[in-house]
């Protein structure tokens, strides 16, 4: 009687979890399939928009283009990859820091949750610009610094950075490490809040039978908290990965995006996304692979 109650509850989970994903699923089958096929002739052919005919096979001739002769590809990839390496830890250390401290009782918790998740409700594309528009400018302040004297207020780190005598090689990969922290400390919303969630889903008989075992906080993090939220890393890493991948500020996605929007180069276009696809899912498996081998089969 107890099994046919629990098959008859996991059924029900997976009627609801189906309708929840049903609108996603239409929008899917609706919007997205039919651009997405489309990209992939757009990405082996040569698209003219002048001729009847559209679309002629090129083969690998733009991939070939993009690899031996386009002047950017090459050091856009690996900007964004570079990028991704530096921010997808501290994302992921960051959220879980804030969601272990807003998971705490005190009094605001609830106004403190929300300021830290604000920034997912308005993180657009044009608030972004606009929100961190100082901070994505550093590298320009950084050169004008370099040129002449300038009177500064407050803290600059780029003209601290300066006065310790560094390499300007070393000097501008540090600046730029400086003014991404702003962006990387935005981009935790719903990293905290995924947090937050499995901490809540944690069971409490499992804090009380460490505190009956003496364990010290440090000591209950890391056998009872962070394995019980072995699922919920897995899915931060890849919400993570996605959204840093296809982030407005990529410049694989604005080197595509402007071939688009001000050649309507298609083919081009597609055969950079397409490129950059597949680097980003051989990262993402990687990544993925390892957290499996690594931590989870060790945790179950």
């Amino acid at each position: 009687m107890r099994n046919k109650k629990v098959t008859g509850i996991e059924r029900l989970k997976v009627r609801y979890g189906r309708m929840f994903a049903l609108p996603w699923t239409i929008g899917l089958l609706l919007f997205f399939l039919v651009p997405l096929v489309e990209s992939i002739a757009y990405a082996f052919s040569d698209v003219s928009l002048v001729n009847d005919d559209m679309l002629s096979f090129a083969g690998l001739k733009h991939f070939k283009y993009l690899l031996q002769e386009d002047p950017n590809f090459l050091d856009n990839m690996a900007e964004a990859v570079t990028s991704f390496v530096f921010s997808l830890p501290i994302i992921v250390a960051l959220s879980l820091i804030f969601a272990l401290i807003l998971n705490q009782k005190f009094r605001g918790r609830l106004f403190a949750r929300a300021v830290f998740f604000l920034p997912v409700i308005i993180a657009t594309g044009v608030v972004m610009k606009f929100v961190t528009g100082e901070a994505l400018n550093s590298g320009a302040a950084l050169s004008t610094a370099m040129g002449e004297t300038e009177s500064y207020s407050g803290i600059s780190f780029d003209q601290l950075l300066i006065n310790l005598g560094l390499p300007q090689s070393v000097t501008e990969l540090l600046a730029d490490y400086i003014a991404r922290i702003f962006n990387l400390v935005w981009s935790c919303g719903i990293q905290i809040l995924l947090f937050v969630a499995g901490m809540q889903s944690i069971p409490d008989q499992l804090y009380e039978v460490s505190k009956i075992e003496g364990a010290t906080a440090w000591e209950e993090f890391w056998f009872v908290t962070f394995p019980m939220l072995g699922n919920v890393i897995f899915l931060v890493l890849i919400y993570t990965t996605v959204d840093l991948f296809t982030a407005f500020d990529n410049p694989i996605m604005t080197q595509a995006y402007d071939l688009v929007s001000k050649n309507s180069v298609y083919d081009r276009s597609s055969a950079i996304l397409w490129g950059y696809f597949v680097i980003v899912g051989i990262i993402g498996s990687l990544i993925l692979f390892v957290y499996n081998r690594l931590l989870m089969k060790k945790w179950n």
